[in-house]
């Protein structure tokens, strides 16, 4: 008679996919994340005992744990299946102690791809638990309660209740503050530029040459008076043709995604938020049905890691797909070096396999998913092909001792561009090859033009910035991004605006908190030094206690002088211009975890608050009411009536304000995006347009 196994993963929809490639002498059940933690309720270790932490079963998850010490209890064999990654490894250590399976016994088992090869290919390979993993857990765990749960009460009592610290958040919101007042201390520079409009005579064709400089030497044009003194000179001048410089340029392909540039990536391409973008690549990881042969399959690898890895197998199975559809002559396979402290045990983040085209299963895919799961096969694919080659010509031009430049590129070799466009490849798309220009030869002056410039400001973090900032300064690791943005946003210590993070006041008064009594804390080498010590533990070169009792003495004393030296500071509402019905005062921006409202100045005499209500200017075609601007649940943007109670009107797509439709005269409405199409709002009309840019 065969073995009864009892396998646990983190996720029910993990389990599902893998019970489908596993025989009936399995089960598979899912922890639903930890089960075992630190008390919410207190610090939850003992600083006077050597760090020994508390651990209790998590409220709410008694019944889950009692189901599976009964499962266990019945199976052969036990295999703890959580997540490939630190915290995996914690939480397979606390289910072995709580199921009485011995760590030391081969009842760990991971798999970087939920494919049925892979979970096959790991059952039969188990291994021990990893305790350096488990410590390295520990120590961050440990380590981010203690800098969490002693500064928090501090700025709860000085500044106001809900507020957090965080040993990366805090230096996050630093980043932020400090790059907004670099910015509001920028004087911008004025300088000028002047571009000629030339026509090479024997093809007729024009090109665009740029003002560089005195006789060969660069020059700039700081103000208007320089600028058309060039003009005027040139105006009158022949260009000459000084020096024409043909050659050749390659652009080498990305390497494969790790977390941080596949949420750089969607951040830029498709405004995902950093913690949409880990979202959908969960779907992704742990199964999609397919239906047919194929089932319920994963799609992509591991998407927490910071390994350009890619495993033999699945470099072998690219190369024959991308011969067979490119030729030999677009493949050039190769592996890339990953950076000092990555995590090499996970691989790159690719498709589980190449040959499930991304056009193949987009009906099986949500929008999102599918333009997600597009965007890894694409930096995969593109990252086992042959680079760009590009034909490139400079030429250098005299006009009475003023030296002008122009340039182009043409593709002469599409290479990898043929799957994957960075945005620099977008750019050399709109960049022409000169005309057949010959030194010595005469062009024609067609037109002149000077523009005047100012220098510009850095610009503010966005989600991808930020990442790719926190990611080079050592900060954080792949799995802390995300609910770090959350965090500081959440907490409302910056806001977004215009895709952008803007630091609010109690950003700047929390962050000056920290820096004045915390430096540590929020300084980026000593943080970026202490991950290096937290790898340590992971490597098993350091003990991780031994990193808490070095961290603790000297944070204790800033603790100390923190408490007696912060004075309470009252941080002023922002004020509407909304009146509260009930009282007169004028309401004030107050906010949740659900975002902004309206609350009345006089609480607790006055508890009136309201949601902010954001009107569209445009007539509901149903009852006359105006349509506002709504959220749903899950945060995504509709239009409804002002009326809610009394009409039913609603739509995903904008309400064009000020324009009725021509052949019915009803409601227009707009698709989302720069490029969305106008339509009729009728479903009798059948009038659309696209957008006018004038009209936008």
């Amino acid at each position: 008679m065969a073995a009864k196994k009892l396998l646990i993963v983190e996720s029910p929809a993990k389990a599902g996919t893998i019970k489908k490639y596993l025989g009936k002498d399995y089960t598979v059940m899912a922890s639903m994340g930890h089960i075992i933690d630190l008390p919410k309720s207190q610090l939850g270790f003992d600083t006077e005992n050597n760090f020994e932490p508390k651990y209790i079963t998590i409220r709410g998850k008694g019944t889950l744990l009692n189901q599976l010490k009964k499962e266990a209890k019945k199976a052969d064999i036990v295999y703890l299946a959580t997540d490939p990654d630190r915290e995996g490894e914690a939480i397979s250590w606390h289910l072995a102690r709580a199921l009485n399976i011995d760590r030391n016994s081969k009842c760990r088992v991971t798999f970087n791809e939920i494919t049925k090869s892979a979970v096959k290919a790991a059952i039969k390979e188990p291994r021990p638990i990893d305790m350096d993993l488990v410590n390295a857990q520990q120590a961050r765990r440990v380590l981010d309660r203690i800098v969490g749960y002693k500064i928090s009460p501090i700025l709860w009592e000085k500044v106001k209740k809900g507020l957090s610290a965080g040993r990366v958040q805090s230096v996050a919101t630093k980043l932020i503050c400090d790059r907004e007042e670099e910015i509001e201390n920028f004087i911008p520079k004025e300088y000028w530029s002047i571009e000629a409009l030339l026509t090479e005579p024997k093809s007729k064709k024009d090109f665009m040459a740029k003002y560089y400089g005195e006789n060969g030497k660069e020059v700039a044009l700081n103000n208007a008076q320089e600028a058309k003194a060039v003009s005027d000179d040139v105006k009158k001048a022949e260009f000459l043709v000084q020096k024409v410089k043909r050659g050749q340029q390659k652009r080498n392909p990305q390497p494969p995604f790790t977390t941080s540039t596949l949420q750089q990536d969607a951040s830029r391409k498709y405004n995902f938020q950093a913690a949409k973008t880990m979202q959908i690549a969960q779907t992704l990881y742990e199964g999609i049905n397919l239906g047919g042969k194929i089932g319920s399959i994963g799609l992509i690898t591991y998407m927490r890691t910071d390994s350009l890895r890619i495993a033999d197998d699945a470099q072998k199975e690219a190369v024959e797909y991308l011969t067979e559809t490119y030729g030999k002559e677009y493949v050039n396979p190769k592996q890339y070096k990953t950076k000092k402290n990555a995590q090499d045990a996970h691989e790159a983040i690719r498709p589980t396999s190449i040959n499930i085209v991304p056009i193949s299963i987009k009906d099986n895919l949500t929008n999102d998913q599918y333009r997600l799961y597009k965007l890894i096969w694409e930096r995969f694919a593109a990252s086992q092909m042959s680079s760009a080659i590009y034909d490139t010509m400079q030429v250098t031009l005299d006009a009475n001792g003023h030296t002008f430049k122009a340039s182009g590129t043409s593709v002469r070799f599409k290479g990898y561009t043929m799957v994957y466009e960075e945005p620099t490849d977008e750019k050399e798309k709109k960049s022409k090859m000169l005309p057949n220009i010959e030194e010595s030869e005469k062009v024609n002056l067609k037109q002149i033009e000077e523009k005047q410039h100012f220098t510009q400001p850095p610009a503010r973090y966005s989600d991808a910035t930020l990442i790719k900032e926190l990611e080079e300064k050592g900060i954080g690791r792949p799995s802390t991004y995300a609910p770090t943005i959350s965090t500081i946003v959440s907490r409302g210590y910056v806001v977004r605006s215009k895709k952008q993070f803007v630091p609010t006041e109690l950003g700047f008064v929390t962050t000056d908190i920290m820096k004045n009594n915390f430096s540590d804390i929020v300084d980026v080498e000593f943080t970026a030094g202490m991950e290096e010590e937290l790898d340590s533990v992971e490597e098993g070169s350091t003990e991780w206690k031994k990193v808490l009792n070095e961290f603790y003495p000297p944070f204790e004393e800033n603790l100390e002088k923190a408490q007696k030296n912060i004075e309470k500071i009252k941080i002023k509402d922002e004020e509407s211009d909304v009146i509260c019905e009930k009282c007169g005062r004028k309401m004030v921006y107050k906010l949740s975890k659900f975002g902004k409202f309206l609350a009345c100045p006089g609480y607790p005499e006055c508890k009136n608050t309201k949601a902010i209500r954001e009107g569209t200017g445009v007539e509901c075609p149903k009852c006359g009411g105006e349509i506002l601007v709504k959220k749903s649940r899950k945060g995504k943007v509709y239009y409804g009536c002002e009326h809610l109670l009394k009409c039913d009107f609603m739509a995903w797509d904008a309400p064009v304000k000020g324009e009725k439709c021509p052949q019915c005269g009803g409601l227009l409405l707009k698709k989302v995006g720069r490029k969305g199409k106008i339509f009729c709002y009728n479903e009798n009309c059948s009038y659309e347009r696209k957008p006018e840019r004038d009209k936008e």
